[in-house]
């Protein structure tokens, strides 16, 4: 469900409403002031806005959605100490004995973090 920013003519306060795109009202009362003098205030609305529709807790139904959530709240410092945490072993040479005439190849890393 998306949020609404409203802006309030009468006492010039901001209020958030959060309601199914079907309940969307132009200009709903003041949470403040109960005025009906009410318009949306896209400028907030904006600057909220990301790539993708962000599903609350309770909507979360797959280890996928999970993991991306945790994803997206994740600075990129720790996204590079997570990546190099489960990626270091390929770095790694391996202390076993191939056999006569083989050698090892070195797989190059996929992803980078930034």
């Amino acid at each position: 469900m998306p949020t609404y920013s409203y802006l309030c003519d009468n006492c010039q306060k901001h209020f958030e409403l959060f309601a199914h795109i079907k309940d969307y009202i132009e200009c709903p009362r003041c949470t403040h002031c109960n005025s009906k003098k009410t318009n949306r205030y896209y400028q907030n609305d904006i600057l909220n806005i990301s790539a993708s529709i962000i599903k609350h807790d309770s909507e979360l139904k797959t280890i996928g959605d999970i993991a991306n959530r945790n994803r997206d709240r994740m600075s990129d410092d720790q996204k590079a100490d997570l990546y190099s945490k489960h990626n270091d072993y390929k770095d790694k040479e391996s202390t076993k004995q191939l056999p006569k005439g083989m050698s090892r190849i070195k797989k190059p890393n996929k992803i980078k973090w930034r």
